[in-house]
């Protein structure tokens, strides 16, 4: 029987890439394996990690065809909190006890984590608190080779109308409550949801992982920076460039300016990839197919100078979840 750890990553990261004996994933590859709105599987430097740690139901089931007890089968070596919202951190407590991650984020992430687990000791590294400044920066140890930095920023938030040049057209996809039928709910997932709906924010975080060779930078919410706090465009000028930019396009800014508040992100990370994320079928009330954004987002992005425009790797539910071909890089 093959070992869970070993089955898990090579269905998440590549059999080509996960040594079979041991599970080890080989560190002259970068992997990125999206399982749902703004969560990943990372890859890098040899070390397995988590981008968030949720895997969407409670409207559906089955959508993304993965459990909570497999994504702790992959034996993470850390969770990284964006903000404490259901759909990013609902599976946060459970994964960590099951497989021995260490969860980063703020203190109250860390807080709502150990309390929604009964485990107080659930080792957690608090990156400042909810009353942080939006610019505010942090540099906790990981792994070695690879360095974080933590940048505090903001939720996505709906604002006035941008009437100046830097504006974007107001985006409005229609709902598409189609997969409700088609990945029914049962008493399970119905119950997850409505223990989770109102959980707090928390504050708001973006990561970026730095190897000698790559560098990844992911946040799972794209906040109005240019109206409310440009100090964090400026913190994110100041870091190295991305080799990928994994970011949140949906938010609540979006039916007003559209995607402004993404762009002013990429345009301060200056990726040389861009991959969209939280912009899936994982509330289907509200939400719709990502590829209802894969048009607005080239247009979004041909508003960038060629010469500093991202190639746009697009992700689209349900054929690139788990789908590690997409966002496997060799170093």
């Amino acid at each position: 029987m093959t070992d869970p750890m070993i089955a898990a990553r090579q269905r998440f990261f590549g059999t080509e890439v996960v040594d079979p004996g041991t599970g080890r994933v080989r560190p002259d590859r970068v992997v990125v394996s999206w399982f749902g709105c703004a969560s990943f599987a990372v890859a890098l430097g040899g070390t397995v990690f988590l981008l968030d740690a949720w895997v969407p139901r409670g409207l559906t089931a089955g959508y993304v065809p993965t459990t909570p007890a497999e994504v702790a089968a992959l034996r993470p070596a850390a969770i990284f909190l964006g903000h404490g919202h259901f759909d990013h951190a609902a599976d946060a407590g459970p994964i960590a006890r099951a497989s021995g991650a260490v969860v980063y984020g703020t203190a109250e992430h860390c807080a709502a984590v150990r309390r929604r687990v009964g485990d107080a000791e659930l080792r957690c590294v608090e990156l400042g608190s909810a009353a942080s400044e939006p610019g505010d920066r942090f540099d906790p140890e990981f792994a070695d080779p690879i360095a974080v930095t933590v940048v505090r920023h903001l939720h996505s938030a709906p604002t006035a109308k941008d009437r100046t040049p830097r504006g974007s057209a107001a985006l409005r996809p229609r709902p598409c409550p189609c997969d409700i039928a088609a990945y029914r709910p049962g008493r399970a997932e119905v119950g997850h949801l409505a223990r989770h709906l109102a959980d707090a924010e928390g504050g708001t975080l973006l990561y970026q992982f730095r190897t000698d060779a790559f560098t990844l930078t992911w946040h799972d919410s794209s906040g109005p920076l240019l109206d409310r706090a440009p100090r964090v465009l400026e913190v994110l000028r100041s870091l190295p460039a991305s080799d990928l930019h994994l970011g949140a396009v949906q938010g609540f800014n979006q039916y007003t300016n559209g995607l402004r508040d993404p762009r002013s992100y990429i345009e301060a990370l200056r990726p040389a990839v861009f991959a969209p994320s939280h912009h899936d079928n994982w509330f289907p009330i509200m939400t719709t197919r990502g590829a209802a954004y894969r048009e607005p987002l080239r247009e979004e992005l041909s508003r960038i100078p060629a010469e500093r425009r991202p190639e746009l790797r697009m992700l689209l539910d349900r054929d690139d979840y788990l789908a590690p071909a997409r966002l496997t890089f060799t170093v």
